[in-house]
C-alpha cells in the first residue's frame, strides 16, 4: 500500500534549483517561437527575408545556449537557472523551467544542429510554412528539455508531431504521406498513453499529500505500490520507446527517416529521438525507481536486441538513407542499454551518447543529402567511385564513418565506452553481447563506404556532374566535425556537467529501491535538499 505523506513544502523545490536574474531559458524558448510569428506575418514571397529572420532565431538560440553553458555551475547535481510562475493553479500546472547535467548538452545539441539544418538544406518551394514548421519543431524540442512541469513537458513533447508530419508531408519523397501517417499515428498513441500516466501520477501524489501538482521534482517524491509503479513505468516508457525509436516500438522510423527532407531526417535522428530516451533517464528513473529495477533486465535484452537487430538489418541495406536510419536504431540500443545498467559510468555514457549520436547522425544524413542533390538517388549500386570525383567529400565521410564506428579519438567511442564499461560492472553478459554491436557496425559501415567512394568510374559516371563540397557546405559540416573530433580527444568538460546530476539521479534510484518507505522519503527529499 502506498505511504501517506504530508504536503511537501515548497522549500523542497526551491533548495532543488538556483535561481537567475536573467531568464535564459525563456528567452530560449520564446526565440524561435518570436521568430515564428514574424514569418507567418510575412508574404511568402520575401523569401530572402524570411530565410534571415528563420536564421537569426535559430542563432539567437545557439547565442543564448552559449550563454547558459557559461553560466552553468559544475558543482551542482540540481537543477540551475529555473524559472517557476503559477499558470493554471487549479490545474496544478505551472511555467516550471530548468536545466540540469541531463538536459543541458542535449539542448547545446538542438540549439546546434537546428541552425545547421536551416542554413544546409534549403527547401526549393514554400520557404515560409518551412521555415515556420522548423522554428515551431525546434520550440518543441527545446520547451521538452528544460520542462520542470510534467504537463508543460507532455504540451512541448506533443508540438514536436505537427511539425514533423507536415515537414514529412510537404516536403519528402516518394513514399512521403504514408511515412507522415505511420509517425503521426505511432508517436500520437504512444503520447495519449502518456497523457493517462502523467494525469494518474499526478492524482495519486494528490492522494498522499493533498496537493495537485504537475512539479517534476515534487511528484518524483510520490511513493507507489509495486502494481502502481510498474502500469505507470510502462505507461511512460511506451510513450518513450516509440519516440526514440527502441525495438520493437521502431516501425515508423525506417520510413519516416527515408522519406522525410534532408532537414527532417537530421532532426528526427539528431534531436527528437533523444526525447525518447530522455523521457526514460528523466522520467522512470526520477518517478519509478522500484520499477525501474524490477524491470531493467527486460529493458536491457531490448537494447541488445536492438543494437544487434539494428545493425543485422543495416547491413542488408542497399539504400544508403535507410541504411543510416537502421545504423541510428542500433545506436539508440546502446543509450537503451546505459540508461537501465544503473550505474553511474553507463548512464554518464548514456547522456554523453545521446549528443555524440545526434553530432554524427546528423552529420551522416546531410552528406547522404548532399550525394542525393547530385545524383538523384540513395540507391548503392548507382553510387561508386565519389571519392575520384569529390575527395574532400570522402574524408569528412570517413572521419564522420568512423565516429560512428566508435573509433577511439573521435567522440562515438567514449560515450560506447562508459555504457559497456558500466553495464558490465552490473550486467556482465548483456555488455559482452552488446559489444557484438561495434563490430557489426564496423562492417556495414565500412562495406557502405567502399560501394559508394571506391570502385571505378565509367565514363558515363564520371561526364555526370558530381561537383566537390561547396564552401556553403563546408560550413555546414566543419562545425559537427569540429564538435565530433574535440568530444572525442577531451569530453571531460562535458562529463564535468553531466556526472553529478547523473550521479544524483543513481543515488535517488538505488536508495528509494532499496529503503523502507519512510526512510526512503527522507533519503529522497535530503538527496534534493544536496544534504
Amino acid at each position: 500500500m502506498p505511504v501517506s505523506l504530508p504536503a511537501i513544502p515548497a522549500i523542497v523545490t526551491g533548495s532543488l534549483a538556483s535561481q537567475h536574474a536573467f531568464p535564459y531559458l525563456t528567452w530560449l524558448i520564446l526565440a524561435p517561437i518570436i521568430g515564428a510569428v514574424l514569418v507567418v506575418a510575412l508574404p511568402k514571397d520575401l523569401v530572402r527575408l524570411i530565410r534571415s529572420i528563420t536564421y537569426l532565431s535559430s542563432l539567437a538560440v545557439l547565442g543564448i545556449t552559449a550563454a547558459v553553458i557559461d553560466q552553468f555551475s559544475t558543482k551542482l547535481a540540481g537543477y540551475q537557472m529555473t524559472s517557476t510562475h503559477e499558470w493554471a493553479p487549479g490545474l496544478g500546472i505551472s511555467w516550471s523551467i530548468g536545466v540540469d547535467g541531463i538536459s543541458l548538452f542535449l539542448v547545446a545539441l538542438t540549439a546546434v544542429l537546428f541552425p545547421l539544418a536551416l542554413y544546409g538544406v534549403a527547401p526549393s518551394r514554400n520557404v515560409k510554412a518551412y521555415s515556420t514548421w522548423m522554428l515551431l519543431l525546434e520550440t518543441g524540442c527545446l520547451g521538452s528539455f528544460v520542462s520542470l512541469d510534467l504537463m508543460l513537458f507532455f504540451l512541448f513533447f506533443e508540438l514536436t508531431l505537427i511539425p514533423v508530419y507536415f515537414l514529412i508531408a510537404s516536403w519528402g519523397h516518394e513514399g512521403r504521406n504514408r511515412a507522415a501517417m505511420r509517425f503521426f499515428i505511432y508517436t500520437f498513441v504512444g503520447s495519449a498513453v502518456l497523457l493517462v500516466g502523467a494525469i494518474a501520477l499526478a492524482f495519486l501524489h494528490q492522494a498522499q499529500t493533498g496537493v495537485l501538482t504537475f512539479s517534476i521534482p515534487q511528484l518524483e517524491m510520490t511513493r507507489l505500490s509495486g502494481t502502481e509503479g510498474v502500469l505507470l513505468f510502462l505507461a511512460f516508457t511506451f510513450a518513450f520507446a516509440v519516440k526514440a525509436p527502441i525495438w520493437p516500438f521502431h516501425t515508423w522510423s525506417p520510413d519516416a527517416y527515408a522519406e522525410a527532407p534532408a532537414s527532417g531526417s537530421i532532426i528526427l535522428g539528431g534531436v527528437m529521438a533523444k526525447l525518447g530516451t530522455y523521457g526514460i533517464i528523466r522520467f522512470d528513473l526520477g518517478f519509478f525507481p522500484h520499477a525501474t529495477t524490477m524491470l531493467a533486465p527486460i529493458f536491457l535484452t531490448l537494447g541488445v536486441i536492438g543494437i544487434i537487430y539494428g545493425g543485422m538489418v543495416a547491413a542488408r541495406q542497399r539504400n544508403l538513407k535507410r541504411l543510416v536510419a537502421y545504423s541510428s536504431l542500433s545506436h539508440m540500443g546502446f543509450i537503451v542499454l546505459g540508461a537501465f545498467a544503473l550505474t553511474g559510468a553507463s548512464v554518464s555514457g548514456a547522456v554523453l551518447q545521446m549528443v555524440n549520436h545526434g553530432l554524427y547522425t546528423a552529420a551522416l544524413f546531410l552528406l547522404v543529402a548532399m550525394i542525393y542533390r547530385r545524383r538523384k538517388t540513395f540507391e548503392v549500386s548507382r553510387l561508386r567511385g565519389l571519392q575520384n570525383l569529390a575527395p574532400v567529400m570522402a574524408g569528412i565521410f570517413t572521419v564522420v564513418m568512423l565516429a560512428s564506428i566508435g573509433l577511439p579519438g573521435l567522440n562515438g567511442f567514449i560515450g560506447e565506452f562508459l555504457i559497456l564499461s558500466g553495464t558490465f560492472t552490473a550486467h556482465r553478459w548483456w555488455a559482452v553481447v552488446a559489444v557484438t554491436g561495434v563490430v557489426i557496425s564496423a562492417v556495414y559501415m565500412l562495406w557502405a563506404y567502399q560501394q559508394v567512394f571506391h570502385g571505378k568510374v565509367t565514363e558515363d559516371e564520371r561526364a555526370a556532374a558530381f561537383p566537390e563540397i561547396s564552401p556553403r557546405e563546408r560550413l555546414v559540416l566543419v562545425p559537427i566535425v569540429v564538435l565530433i573530433v574535440f568530444l572525442g580527444v577531451y569530453p571531460k568538460p562535458v562529463l564535468d556537467r553531466i556526472e553529478p546530476s547523473v550521479n544524483q539521479l543513481v543515488t535517488h534510484v538505488l536508495q528509494i529501491d532499496h529503503a523502507t518507505p519512510s526512510a526512503a522519503y527522507h533519503s529522497s527529499v535530503s538527496l534534493k535538499l544536496g544534504k
